[in-house]
């Protein structure tokens, strides 16, 4: 996936929806420094990731590029909506990389490595970035804009003051939310894709929905791979709308 004039299309989600399936949490502590992903070795990334995409999607560079046109892109997205809602819109604060264990934490809880959230009280996107940037060398920039929009949703969420009795309704409202995000941009020219792409969406949501015995009412529940894909789609081609927004 690619902003208008970017370097790239659309590409594969195989394991770009793993970091975000990140939750809402409630309050995040200031990390100290500000960590730049580690280019090679073990904990360069997710376990399994040992390849770099055929394009060569693999630099640093590349993927600070990418987080960056992701932030910018949600945050172009978003204020349009809220004018659109008539409401004003602040984005959300910052976007945190963190590399080890308790390097960050919500409410007094640590955000564990391999993992992304958003923090509701200090207004944070938090994630790994070596699992990211791993992530992101094998199924490219597509993770990225993925992994932003459906935290950035969370946000979102909270703006707009929406709460669910369940953690299931707030997650596939995310999946949503971030479908309608990714597809109304490629409508409007914002980002770009090329034919398969869709296909590779559909293959990294099977991929990640909760285990078949994960009870929908539990804390943490994302949905079954099904729902997850049917939430995605159905904001990605026909928007906010059909997410109970707009």
């Amino acid at each position: 996936m690619a902003t208008r004039g970017g370097r790239g299309p659309l590409v594969g989600l195989t394991l770009a929806l793993v970091a975000a399936a990140g939750c809402l949490a409630p309050g995040l502590t200031d990390p100290q420094g500000q960590p730049g992903p580690v280019p090679s070795g073990g904990t360069a990334g997710p376990p399994g990731v040992q390849q770099t995409r055929a394009d060569g999607t693999d630099t640093v560079e590349e993927f600070r590029e990418d987080v960056a046109d992701a932030q910018r892109t949600a945050e172009r997205y978003w204020a349009q909506q809220f004018r659109a809602f008539g409401r004003s819109f602040q984005p959300i604060r910052q976007i945190v990389p963190y590399q080890r264990d308790g390097e960050v934490s919500c409410g007094g809880q640590e955000v564990p490595r391999n993992n992304a959230v958003y923090c509701t009280l200090s207004d944070y996107i938090a994630y790994d970035i070596n699992w990211s940037f791993g992530a992101f060398r094998q199924v490219g920039d597509a993770f990225v804009f993925y992994l932003i929009g459906h935290e950035y949703a969370h946000g979102i969420q909270i703006r707009l003051g929406i709460r669910y009795s369940f953690t299931i309704q707030q997650e596939l409202q995310a999946d949503c939310m971030a479908g309608a995000y990714l597809g109304d941009s490629v409508r409007d020219g914002r980002l770009t894709v090329e034919d398969g792409d869709l296909e590779e969406f559909r293959d990294g949501l099977l991929a990640v929905g909760d285990d078949p015995d994960q009870p929908w009412f539990a804390e943490g529940a994302h949905g079954t791979p099904e729902q997850r894909v049917e939430a995605f789609f159905r904001g990605y081609e026909s928007g906010l709308s059909a997410c109970g927004l707009g």
